[in-house]
């Protein structure tokens, strides 16, 4: 996926979002950039679904380079492969409120109109 030097940049990056794009996968993000590192079975109680899918999604961060984990023991413990993961978060959650604000702000405006008869 990264390593292929003729791929356009967009389509390495369309790549990525995709790894991106499931809500139990930005969760195990958010969960990592609050704490330096999280083992599975504290990943598993702050999402609290099942271990196979977590273990699942944790692959697929894994392959898109977003995660590191390390084996100590029997544990296996997790954390970002870079900080831009959480500066990624951060900006995508500041975008969405921004939109739901706009979101809100249109609705609001809307309440205002008149209203429009359906005649059948």
């Amino acid at each position: 996926m990264f390593t292929d030097p003729n791929r356009p940049l967009y389509e390495v990056k369309a790549g990525l979002f995709k790894g991106l794009a499931h809500p139990i996968r930005i969760r195990i993000l958010e969960v990592l950039s609050a704490t330096p590192e999280a083992s599975v079975s504290e990943l598993l109680k702050a999402i609290d679904i099942e271990a196979s899918h977590v273990s699942q999604h944790l692959s697929v961060l894994r392959r898109n380079r977003l995660v590191i984990s390390e084996r100590r023991g029997s544990l296996v413990f997790y954390r970002l492969a870079y900080p831009q993961v959480a500066d990624l978060l951060h900006v995508a959650r500041a975008l969405l409120a921004e939109i739901l604000e706009t979101t809100q702000e249109q609705l609001i405006a809307r309440e205002g109109l008149p209203e429009i008869l359906v005649r059948s």
